[in-house]
């Protein structure tokens, strides 16, 4: 039960994690570009207002969660759904650096504009910042993609630690046990 419970949160967290970028980035994101200087500066200073800190706790407990889990399933020998796990978790990290190397700091530097403070080059910082965006929330799908199956599509005891073909390890034929 514990590594149901596990299994759940962690996928409910990443889709969380993965609904933050994927709403920004088709919503918004992908017209970025068209915005005037001044719209532009507004709705950045909204999104990182209303996101910064959500996010700084969303994305770790999503991480933390998805350790937790693959102790779990690890625990329970079930190899595809750790490996999966794993991969998921592995996906999410990269995503987390992608935020901290590239996104944060470029959002720091955002937040100090104002309209008529906007750097001459501010279009090619917001092209640069759409682009890792766009990576980071595509990652960000095959994180959640990878955590379901792992937590879905794995949920059976692994074909090793099956005694005869459908019985638990232990058992004999005709459902009593050694």
């Amino acid at each position: 039960m514990k590594t149901r419970v596990a299994r759940v949160t962690t996928v409910v967290l990443f889709a969380l994690v993965m609904g933050v970028f994927w709403g920004t980035w088709f919503s918004l994101s992908r017209t970025m570009d068209r915005l005037s200087p001044e719209t532009f500066v507004a709705v950045g200073h909204e999104m990182i207002r209303n996101l910064g800190v959500p996010m700084a706790i969303l994305l770790p407990l999503a991480l933390v969660s998805a350790l937790v889990t693959l102790v779990l399933v690890r625990r329970e020998g079930q190899t595809q759904a750790f490996w999966w796990l794993l991969a998921g978790f592995g996906l999410m990290v990269v995503a987390l650096v992608v935020t901290l190397a590239v996104e944060v700091p470029i959002d720091n530097r955002i937040e100090t504009w104002t309209a008529a403070t906007l750097p001459a080059d501010w279009r090619s910082i917001q092209s640069r910042w759409e682009l890792w965006h766009t990576i980071r929330t595509f990652v960000s799908i095959a994180a959640v993609v990878a955590v379901t199956i792992g937590a879905v599509g794995t949920a059976r005891p692994d074909r090793a630690s099956i005694g005869e073909v459908g019985s638990p390890r232990g058992a004999v034929a005709g459902g009593r046990s050694a």
